[in-house]
Parts: structure tokens; C-alpha cells; sequence
């Protein structure tokens, strides 16, 4: 694949942290997809610290999630039908768990341009793996022979032969 010039896909929306079923509270977010690393997606929670709160999880988890529930372990995602269609995102590290509801038009639109950048199962392509590998094996021609003799010679070596 010729070499194209790394894009990023970004938006910008308001995701609801889940208090209790009566209470939520906004989170303004960055949803972010870089071309140069095209099975993930990465999310950035401005919850009003210095510090943004980022997690990187599968865009496969996501685009899969927007439709049925998905996921094991940190990152569960599933739709729901409450306010409208959402897409509930379960997040749970070390310091602490967290339920985020999006809004799900929002989401799969953003998908949408994510895998017009990168269509699933090119994705590979992206990261020039097979032609790093290609590279790697290719046969060089070393002009010192010695490079071509067994490094380990058997007993049966000729005479003087190494």
C-alpha cells in the first residue's frame, strides 16, 4: 500500500456519567482515531481536573457495541433505549469504575468517518507490517563467504575445511 499521510478523525461531544439511575452529570469528551493506529480508538474525559482522563480501547469493541453488548474485563459497551438511543460505555480501572452514556447518532456518525479513513480489515495495511517483514527477510548479498558457512560444522568436515 503506498504510504499515505496519517489522518486523525476527532469529535468532540457531551457524554452523561452515570450517578444512579436517577442522576447523571455531564462530561464534556474527545472521541479521537488515528490512521496510524488503526484498531483503536481513544477517548479523552475532561472531568474538571488538570489532568484529562484518557482511555484507548478496540474500534471493533465500539462499532460492535453501538449495536449489541460487547466486551469483557476493563471496556463493556452496549445500547440502550433510555432518553432516546444511547451507547453505555462500563469502564472499570485500579481507581475506579465508571458508566458513560452517549448518545448514539453521535457515535456512529463519528464511526462512520472513522471507517471511511480506515475500512475494516484494511487495517493492517496501515501499519506496514507486511513490508517491514518483507524487508527484514529479503536475501542480502554478503560478498565474504563466510557469512554462507555453517557456523556449527559437523564432524565430517573435510580436511582443513572450517
Amino acid at each position: 500500500m503506498p504510504y499515505t499521510e496519517p489522518t486523525t478523525v476527532e469529535r468532540e461531544l457531551e457524554l452523561k456519567l452515570v450517578l444512579s439511575p436517577e442522576r447523571s452529570v455531564p462530561v464534556p469528551a474527545r472521541l479521537a482515531y488515528r490512521t496510524g493506529d488503526p484498531y483503536a480508538v481513544h477517548m479523552t474525559f475532561h472531568i474538571g481536573s488538570e489532568h484529562p482522563v484518557n482511555w484507548t480501547f478496540a474500534r471493533e469493541l465500539l462499532v460492535e457495541g453501538v449495536f449489541r453488548a460487547c466486551g469483557h474485563g476493563d471496556v463493556r459497551i452496549w445500547p440502550t433505549m433510555v432518553d432516546g438511543r444511547s451507547v453505555l460505555m462500563a469502564l472499570s480501572s485500579p481507581d475506579g469504575d465508571a458508566l458513560l452514556e452517549a448518545p448514539s447518532a453521535q457515535v456512529s456518525a463519528w464511526l462512520e468517518r472513522t471507517l471511511r479513513a480506515v475500512p475494516p480489515g484494511t487495517e493492517s495495511e496501515r501499519l506496514g507490517i507486511d513490508d517491514g517483514l518483507a524487508e527484514l527477510l529479503a536475501t542480502t548479498v554478503v560478498g565474504d563467504d563466510l557469512w554462507l558457512r555453517d557456523p556449527w560444522p559437523s564432524d565430517e568436515s573435510q580436511d582443513g575445511e572450517l
